[in-house]
């Protein structure tokens, strides 16, 4: 409940101000396609946009047969997997990963994703600072 207005933003679909914290109903933020994954889009829950300075909130959703070939990223993720299953490769080696499980992938460090069972979804949580995808090729 907004307390200057004395209505409930969430449940108008609405965001409060930044600079007095925002709620907003997740289903509510648009999810767009990730150039370099097929079957695979994103969505910004928190970030620049809703005032946050340090980090950034995302939400990834692969579909059966979905997911991101090798790369790499100048910012450390953190990862946790809400639905589906999938086959992750961090530094060379191969993760099945399902609901409840937990990552950290460092800054710089090769990594990929093939769905098992989609939908694949997880919450991953960026640094807010600059960040630059990079493909591997197959034979790396």
């Amino acid at each position: 409940m907004n307390e200057a207005s004395g209505s409930n933003d969430v449940a108008r679909g609405g965001e409060s101000s930044p600079a007095a914290g925002v709620v907003r109903a997740a289903d509510r933020v648009p999810m767009n396609p990730v150039p370099a994954g097929r079957g695979t889009e994103m969505q910004v829950l928190v970030g620049p946009d809703q005032g946050a300075s340090n980090f950034v909130l995302r939400r990834f959703r692969m579909e059966q047969g979905g997911g991101i070939p090798a790369h790499t990223n100048d910012v450390e993720h953190e990862q946790y997997v809400l639905r589906g299953r999938a086959r992750i490769t961090v530094a060379g080696e191969v993760h099945e990963v399902g609901p409840d499980d937990t990552l950290y992938i460092p800054a710089g460090v090769p990594h990929g994703y093939e769905v098992v069972e989609g939908p694949f979804e997880f919450i991953c949580v960026v640094p807010n600072a600059p960040d630059r995808i990079r493909l591997l090729d197959e034979g790396r």
